[in-house]
């Protein structure tokens, strides 16, 4: 039975389910031992809900369970013992929980280890509990922790702590423990985030180790003697605690444990991450699409005849590819904004590769300043770029097949622009085409996209294209 529930309902292997087995074997004898139920439970995979997997009754006293409860699921609400051990592997003395025939009990429990250290059941102890004998201990109880409660807020006043001071009020749950221990003081947060946890006993008087949240014992705080922080994870908790010892010059007066819960906090990191990488595959898949529509376009050219149509298909194909390198640096990175200079270099390897294969040796330098642009800026800035190159290389070239264009990116604090310098045969300013697509394309971009001016001067030298943008 054992074997098969652990097959069926956790994400338990082989290795492990051979420990579990050879456990269950003994459990009978522990059972009569202790004269008490013995169980084995395992957290069903990928949830914060146990099965029961094993089971047995003390044949030398009363159990406490008319059937089986092998295969029956354990709840958080019903056995905080059994889930807070199955998640943080730490042991539990005496903590109230409710049995699947609804009656009250007592549990211990320890963890159940693999031979790799990992977790992968727990052990569990159940004995009655009568009401008379629960009233007893309650009232033993809160007889000790009055006193030491007062005596705690006492050697706390003297350590500058504001006697006025009401721990209801701050946000946190705040648990006090006495130098053995003992739980002498919790606010109402820290009562109610118990509850949410399960919790069915009176808190305070509970020991240290039955409250603690992760991986920690109550000597090795005191032996360490400052604030301690860890954050753990415990049902859908994400919690933050914080242990700072109390103390004078000579004297230790115990332990007060912070516990902030930082669950909403971790969701929306969770949410951000989430986001983040689907900011990633929209950009991947966009990139993929433009890259498939540039190779159509390529082989629709390719039976094409007419040289100038043929020229069209190539500067459409050189602006869609520039738009393509921005969303391939937009999908590494996750975020809207880019590094401008990734995008430039992107797309000056992309010229620098169809310029090795027309047999042209232009070389294009990129230099400058860094800094990030956001994602519709960057396919702006992207596309002029790519007109200016397209520009310099078909007509400040067009005679000779070596020379040299210089990109310079320089930043400003509140208008960036961006030089495309050749030195090329130049050209002359008053013969400049009005109707020339690739030129309008530019000017209408930098006008309506990027709020700026672009400025061209050309000589003898070469050509200097400057365009200024909004940061």
């Amino acid at each position: 039975m054992l074997r098969r529930l652990c097959k069926k309902n956790t994400s338990l292997n082989e290795e492990d389910i051979c420990i579990l087995e050879r456990i269950e074997k003994c459990i009978p004898y522990i059972s009569n031992l202790v004269r008490a139920d013995i169980f084995i439970d395992c957290l069903i995979k990928d949830s914060d809900i146990a099965i029961a997997v094993a089971q047995a009754k003390p044949s030398n006293h009363v159990s406490l369970y008319k059937t089986s409860t092998v295969g029956e699921l354990v709840y958080r609400q019903n056995e905080p013992a059994v889930l807070r051990t199955l998640e943080l592997g730490i042991g539990t003395v005496d903590l109230k929980a409710i049995t699947q025939e609804n009656i009250v009990v007592k549990q211990n429990t320890v963890p159940i280890k693999s031979n790799v250290d990992k977790i992968i059941g727990v052990l569990i102890m159940e004995q009655d509990i009568t009401e008379d004998v629960s009233k007893n201990r309650n009232m033993e109880i809160l007889s000790e922790t009055t006193e030491q409660l007062t005596e705690s807020l006492m050697n706390l006043k003297n350590h500058d702590l504001p006697s006025t001071i009401d721990f209801n009020l701050i946000n946190d749950a705040i648990v006090i423990f006495d130098q053995y221990g003992n739980c002498i003081y919790l606010n109402r947060n820290a009562e109610i985030l118990y509850k949410k946890l399960g919790y069915k006993d009176q808190i305070l008087g509970m020991k240290f180790e039955n409250l603690v949240l992760n991986k920690i014992s109550f000597y090795e705080i005191l032996k360490q003697g400052k604030s301690t922080l860890c954050e753990t994870r415990v049902s859908s908790f994400s919690l933050q605690v914080k242990y700072a010892v109390t103390k004078s010059s000579s004297n230790v007066y115990g332990v007060v444990m912070l516990i902030k819960d930082v669950t909403d906090i971790r969701e929306k990191e969770k949410q951000l991450i989430l986001k983040a990488v689907a900011i990633r595959e929209i950009h991947h898949r966009v990139k993929n699409n433009l890259q498939t529509i540039a190779s159509i376009l390529r082989l629709q050219s390719r039976r094409i005849n007419n040289k100038e149509a043929k020229q069209a298909f190539s500067e459409s194909i050189g602006r869609i590819l520039s738009i393509a390198s921005t969303h391939e640096v937009l999908s590494q990175n996750g975020i809207d904004d880019v590094d401008i200079k990734a995008i430039l270099s992107k797309i000056r390897d992309n010229f620098l590769k169809n310029l090795y294969q027309e047999g042209k040796g232009i070389d294009i330098v990129l230099a400058g300043d860094s800094f990030s642009v956001n994602s519709d800026k960057a396919t702006s800035i992207a596309i002029v770029i790519n007109e200016l190159l397209e520009n310099s290389v078909k007509h400040a070239f067009a005679e000779c097949s070596k020379g040299l264009i210089k990109i310079t990116i320089k930043t400003g604090i509140m208008y960036s622009n961006i030089s495309i310098t050749d030195n090329g045969k130049g050209f002359d300013m008053n013969q400049v085409k009005v109707n020339s697509l690739g030129l309008n394309i530019v000017k209408s971009i930098i006008k309506d996209k990027l709020n700026g001016d672009i400025n061209i001067e050309s000589g003898k030298n070469g050509t200097k294209a400057v365009f200024s943008f909004e940061n």
